[in-house]
């Protein structure tokens, strides 16, 4: 029973690590960008939440919206003023790697200068558990799972049956033939760190009640989320998402074997195993 309860909890983990994932491969895959400041977004999300439901007294759902559609909004505006502008210089690659760098500091600094070093904390969404099979399961985190599973699902189907996903798939295969063909590939770029940084924002949301608030829980989210990409494959989508799902399982069963502090070194031997037997990750070709 307890290895059910934490292969439920190893999902929940892991579809979050899994948002975070896809959303540093779908800047990855589409403008061949390694985003250091992903993690940051993740964090802000966290602090949108805190602050919807604390201060603005909003409904969780509508604080999760508002956190998502925030760091849409900021996502979109570092885009535009930051790395657009780097894209088109000699070198990009180098400039925005370290201007993502710097974002993240920025922002980081930001978040502790406004709210200071003390951990925030956010009541539960839903509260109480229930019982499958004389197994105790928080409703909390059942929410977690099916509105993750709901948004990947819906992530999925955007790039594999509308027009933009066409058109992101086009872009990140050759962004010159994309051009030619009429495909707006700025705006493609510009919508697709948005979605990325929302992603992010709702990971972040959905486990505001399980983890605390501060300005350096992106780091984790960050490592995390490119162990993930790593083992899925760049560029990957679809193995992004299978990785951090997988990760999230093997960190919660390792919990059992060992303890909670060896979580991160067993992931990490994982990690570093995968490489060796196959250097391009599990999914080594791109999936969109």
């Amino acid at each position: 029973m307890v290895i059910i309860l934490q292969l439920i909890n190893g999902l929940v983990l892991g579809c979050m690590y899994a948002a975070v994932a896809s959303g540093i491969t779908l800047i990855w895959g589409t403008m061949k960008i390694l985003n250091f400041s992903h993690g940051e977004f993740y964090m802000i999300g966290g602090y949108v939440l805190y602050f919807g439901v604390t201060y603005l007294g909003l409904h969780p759902i509508f604080a999760i919206l508002l956190s998502v559609a925030s760091v849409y909004i900021a996502g979109i505006l570092v885009e535009k003023i930051v790395i657009r502008p780097l894209l088109a210089k000699p070198e990009w690659e180098i400039s925005t790697l370290v201007a993502t760098v710097g974002i993240s500091i920025f922002f980081q600094n930001i978040a502790l200068k406004l709210f200071g070093e003390r951990y925030k904390n956010v009541p539960y969404f839903l509260e109480g558990t229930f019982d499958i099979l004389n197994i105790r399961i928080a409703y909390q985190r059942m929410f977690i799972l099916i509105i993750t599973t709901g948004v990947i699902l819906g992530f999925w189907a955007l790039l594999k049956k509308t027009k933009f996903g066409f058109g992101l798939r086009a872009t990140a295969q050759d962004m010159d033939a994309a051009t030619l063909v009429g495909i707006n590939t700025k705006k493609i770029y510009t919508i697709t760190f948005g979605l990325s940084c929302g992603l992010a924002a709702m990971a972040a949301a959905l486990l505001g009640p399980i983890f605390s608030i501060n300005p350096w829980m992106g780091n984790a989210a960050l490592l995390k989320g490119f162990i993930a990409v790593v083992l899925g494959g760049l560029g990957s989508f679809g193995g992004a998402i299978i990785a951090g799902i997988l990760l999230g399982i093997v960190e919660s069963i390792s919990v059992i074997i060992f303890s909670s502090e060896w979580k991160d070194i067993v992931a990490f031997c994982i990690f570093i195993l995968v490489l060796i037997i196959k250097p391009s990750g599990l999914f080594g070709t791109k999936e969109w």
